[in-house]
């Protein structure tokens, strides 16, 4: 058993791409926890789509021994944590489970909006920070304009900073020395009742459910029972271990130690992630303050491209959502696309990596509605509903107004860019709240409707900073505002799939700008085809798709012009009667072209 004054346990936190996971591989590596020929880039992300985008989307968890400069044995737990603002969720639960962190900050980049985000949960969570420069192999690399930074923008001392380059390996010695005197020891009663906190759980195929604790007091063992707080389920204990990322067997885990356990749970929906897990018999009373549940913000349908595949759909999104406690769904039918999935995420990035694991894991082409937030109505009547998809909205003479997500953003830009930035922001209908600078970068903090930022908000705001600008949002709360519910119709008839929720005011140029989309990715057909914007009965905006015409008349040669007329005439009331019956075929690419909207 370890010494509790022997333990340390940390997470590593950062914006996207300053360093995490190459720091996390140092560390492993110059400790030999993994052997010399089995280290890889980025040891801790497991999964390919990580691998590819280079990105961390799960928190990995890797227990490592540590031989410090005075011979003392230590035990360090690292938990590598992500850097997006979707996975935000990720690292505030990884938070929980440790005692310190080490702030990577990329010494050529300096402080950005992330770095903000994720080291504020650090200090929610009573952590102690180590600050650590990174990339100092670089030739742009600037120590002490950042460390300055540090101490202006986010009040931490920065003066004992530790200069690393985690890709060549200088000062990771360093590091661990300053993980070991500067993080604090956890604290924990060996003869307390168990209590354990659940950090995360996963499905395993072949252990059934993993789950990943942190114990606080007591004492894990083989084969004792346990008992979830949460739903009072028990479960016999089969096997406990840790990961030096590979899983290693142990007998027992202690207090402040993070480890693993297995006890043939069939679902992971059993396990909630935050709950407290004790001993049957000799339980706690009191269960830990647990982790707010995580909350989605963006809404699309998925629907399988071919309608015979809805039930390989069903069965992939139902072992995602075992893995991710963060994605919720539930079925729904479209006129234009059949059967699918209503999916809610927890932002547009969680939507990708969600939609590309379908897509690869397990071979089902799909396609994605527009994506919208929940907008709470208000009824006449004082009822209070949440509206998930457009289509579904109810009468308009029902509504008395209907409120809107709104988010505060914070956004680090370049001076140069600052004016481009504003502009963006105050055509998204946002509202200024603050103005500072740190050194020759601007932080803007702007109130933004979550529904102008889900669709192209982050593209737009990289291209107009040439990609200089970093963001980050947090849900503020619900305002009242001007929405409408804007339909297309294509030849009268709705198309449910192509319904928006947009503020009154951009209406008419939304309604404009998606008639013309429609006009170029519809095919001609036989007779003429009206596509409308419409919102209520009022029609805002209209494109017509012109018919595809025979040439009639080419047999008629001279002769009197009342022939060809009676021709002409006799092809004018077909057309009408084509258009009366005939259905427009809309193809899959131009729903899926159109839900793109380009400003």
């Amino acid at each position: 058993m370890t010494d509790l004054s022997h333990i340390r346990n940390f997470s590593i936190v950062a914006h996207i791409d300053h360093g995490k996971s190459t720091l996390a591989d140092r560390l492993i590596q110059m400790t030999d926890t993994v052997a010399e020929r089995d280290m890889k880039e980025q040891m801790l992300d497991a999964m390919d789509i990580e691998r590819e985008r280079g990105i961390t989307i799960k928190a990995n968890t890797v227990r490592i021994d540590y031989t410090a400069v005075d011979g003392e044995q230590y035990v360090l737990n690292l938990i590598d944590t992500p850097g997006h603002v979707d996975f935000a969720y990720e690292v505030s639960r990884s938070m929980r489970a440790v005692e310190g962190s080490l702030l990577v900050v990329d010494s050529t980049q300096g402080v950005e909006a992330q770095t903000l985000a994720n080291v504020y949960q650090a200090i929610d969570a009573n952590h102690e920070i180590v600050p650590v420069l990174n990339k100092i192999d670089l030739p742009a690399t600037d120590c002490d304009r950042v460390a300055e930074q540090i101490e202006d923008v986010i009040g931490i001392d920065a003066s004992d900073a530790i200069r690393v380059s985690a890709k060549t390996g200088v000062g990771i010695r360093e590091t661990l020395e300053a993980i070991i005197h500067r993080l604090p020891a956890p604290t924990g009663d060996r003869d307390a009742p168990l209590k354990a906190m659940l950090v995360d759980s996963w499905y395993d195929a072949y252990l059934g459910v993993v789950v990943l604790v942190r114990i606080m007091d007591g004492v894990l063992k083989k084969g004792d029972r346990v008992r979830m707080m949460q739903n009072g389920s028990v479960h016999h204990v089969d096997r406990i271990g840790v990961f030096r990322p590979a899983m290693t067997v142990v007998d027992q885990l202690g207090p402040g130690e993070i480890g693993f356990l297995t006890a043939s749970i069939k679902q992971v929906r059993d396990t909630k992630v935050g709950d407290t897990i004790t001993h049957e018999k000799r339980g706690t009373d009191k269960p830990l303050p647990g982790f707010k549940p995580s909350v989605p913000v963006v809404f699309c349908g998925l629907f399988p491209v071919d309608n015979a595949e809805f039930e390989d759909l069903r069965d992939a999104i139902e072992k995602l959502a075992l893995n991710d406690a963060s994605f919720s769904y539930e079925m729904e039918t479209s006129a234009a696309l059949g059967f699918g999935f209503r999916c809610g995420f927890l932002g547009l990035l969680h939507l990708e990596v969600i939609r590309d694991r379908i897509e690869r894991e397990y071979d089902i082409d799909l396609i994605t509605t527009a994506p919208s937030v929940i907008y709470h109505i208000y009824g006449r009547d004082g009822e209070v509903t949440e509206l998930h998809n457009p289509a579904d909205m109810p009468d308009p003479s029902t509504i008395d107004h209907i409120e809107e997500p709104r988010i505060k953003a914070t956004i680090l830009v370049p001076d140069d860019f600052l004016g481009d930035v504003l502009k963006l922001c105050q055509d998204r209908r946002g509202i200024q709240m603050d103005l500072t600078y740190a050194g020759s970068r601007a932080m803007v903090v702007y109130d933004l409707p979550l529904n102008e930022v889900v669709f192209d908000f982050y593209d737009r705001l990289k291209s107009v900073t040439k990609g200089y600008a970093s963001f980050d949002y947090q849900l503020l709360g619900y305002r009242t505002d001007n929405l409408v519910k804007m339909q297309v119709l294509v030849n009268d008839e709705p198309v449910d799939a192509l319904s928006t929720m947009v503020h009154r005011d951009r209406a008419e140029q939304r309604g404009r700008a998606m008639c013309e989309k429609l006009k170029d990715l519809i095919p001609r057909h036989m007779f003429k085809i009206p596509i409308q914007a419409a919102i209520g009965g009022k029609v805002i905006a209209r494109e017509t798709l012109a018919a595809l015409r025979k040439d009639v008349t080419a047999k008629c040669y001279g002769g009197d012009v009342t022939r060809k007329k009676k021709l002409l005439e006799k092809q004018k009331a077909g057309k009408k009667k084509m258009r009366q019956f005939g259905k427009v075929e809309i193809p899959q690419q131009a729903f899926i072209s159109a839900l793109k909207m380009d400003s």
